[in-house]
């Protein structure tokens, strides 16, 4: 269920008690580990514990703190560790100027040296950052287009920062601080990342969560971590660990693809994956790609489409979700008759539904379908993504004027339904004048979906 991608097992307090330490682990839900090696000694342990537990992965890399000794043939030695077929990322590696154990210019020079190294060998970065995020922040955007793929550890950037990366395609980890009383601004940095961009760690022996925090940390308590995250963006700790283990698959090439799902828990929520069809291809969907979101796979063929009695035995009694929503990677109104079946049902036996969808209906139908929402969807969530039509139409990849379509399917559903337009939070688009717009333009709610 859960994959700790940082724990250093090799540290001499675990000593003698690795094997119980990964039993602990195991029996809390702990399906692999990942363990970064710090300098050539400790990366050549974390390859042997990786060689005798087959649930251990490792990743070779110079931490900052022991970089003041660095020199060319360091890169040779790690290239060489790299081979091992259990060796995953290379790292742990970065800046460190809260301590500066290392001269400033020397930490840079063998964080950029080992990036150039991943580049080669193909593999992703686990990055260390205190005190440095200015530094930190210009190397990640001088690589932004080089292909690499990197964790930021322990991450203690701000939101924008976290965005930034996010859209670079890497990936955001927190280990235990997130459960301390006085970590509010770490939990709302962690609030806005979308959990389709968030791997777990413990950072064991440190970090230790809380109710445990003063002991020694381990595996085991990565629950505790997940836990907390789930608190926060209102989800279960089994969404939290489907979620970020496909999340480690897909950076570290560890465990499997999940099993396609015709209906899907988040939160309190059953979601409908109606179809991966649609008439947009939005550049921040991945319905061409992997088509996995929270860890189920949603990738669907035309012909693997279910019909709606499928979705009724799976759905059982609708009372036991807050609501039944249709939405997958497409656009549900392309299967209209469909969602009208399943709903009918939901609403019959007490449920509420919600159906998300980028507004053009009444354009893939061939006529007004909006008085149909009536008595059967409760809230209809609509991709608003830009108030200008020129964005719109590059962002979802459409014409231009299918943004006046999508107003015009958003007032007169108004009519018979809740409505709500939203966006997703990109840097280009403009949240503040999208909010007014809604509000002035369209008299409906509005709300910022974070991008993943």
């Amino acid at each position: 269920m859960f994959i700790d991608t940082h724990t250093h097992l090799f540290y001499p307090n675990f000593e003698g008690e690795v094997d119980k330490i990964i039993e602990r682990a195991v029996q809390s839900g702990v399906d692999y580990m990942i363990v970064p090696g710090t300098d050539l000694a400790t990366s050549q342990q974390a390859i042997e514990l990786a060689e005798k537990y087959d649930n251990i992965y490792a990743s070779v890399g110079i931490h900052p703190h022991d970089s003041k000794d660095w020199n060319d043939s360091i890169i040779e030695k790690l290239e060489e560790l790299a081979k091992n077929k259990k060796v995953v990322a290379i790292g742990e590696i970065g800046l460190d100027y809260y301590y500066d154990f290392s001269p400033r210019e020397i930490q840079i020079k063998a964080f950029e040296s080992q990036i150039q190294l991943a580049l080669k060998l193909n593999l992703p970065i686990i990055v260390h950052n205190r005190e440095a995020n200015e530094d930190i922040m210009n190397i990640a955007r001088k690589y932004k287009d080089s292909g690499l793929r990197a964790q930021y550890h322990c991450f203690a950037g701000s939101i924008a920062d976290a965005r930034e990366l996010v859209e670079m395609h890497h990936y955001i980890s927190f280990p235990g601080i997130v459960t301390f009383k006085n970590a509010e601004n770490v939990r709302k940095v962690l609030s806005r990342i979308a959990i389709e961009n968030l791997l777990l760690e413990t950072d064991s022996p440190f970090m230790t969560p809380v109710p445990h925090r003063g002991e020694r940390n381990e595996p085991a308590y990565i629950k505790l971590i997940a836990e907390k995250i789930a608190e926060v963006h209102h989800l279960t700790s089994e969404n939290v660990g489907k979620a970020t283990s496909y999340n480690a698959h897909k950076l570290f090439g560890i465990g499997e693809k999940p099993k396609l799902s015709f209906t899907y828990r988040i939160g309190e929520a059953l979601y409908i994956n109606v179809t991966n069809r649609c008439n947009a291809d939005c550049v921040f969907c991945d319905r061409k790609g992997e088509a996995v979101i929270n860890g189920y796979n949603l990738k669907m063929s035309k012909s693997e489409e279910p019909e709606a009695e499928v979705y009724i035995k799976e759905i059982g009694d609708p009372k036991k979700y807050k609501e039944i929503v249709f939405c997958g990677y497409g656009e549900p109104t392309i299967r209209w008759n469909v969602v009208k079946q399943v709903a009918k049902y939901v609403k019959e036996f007490g449920g509420n539904t919600r159906m998300n969808s980028d507004g053009h209906g009444n354009f893939i139908n061939k006529r007004d379908i909006t008085p149909e929402l009536k008595g059967l969807i409760d809230t209809v969530s609509i991709s608003l993504n830009s108030t200008d039509p020129v964005q719109y139409g590059k962002l979802m990849r459409v014409d231009s004027s299918m943004h006046k379509e999508m107003l015009d399917f958003a007032r007169k559903a108004k009519n018979y339904t809740h409505v709500v337009l939203s966006i997703v939070g990109l840097s280009e688009v403009d949240s503040e004048a999208a909010k007014k717009f809604v509000a002035e333009e369209v008299g409906v709610d509005f709300r910022e979906r974070e991008y993943f």
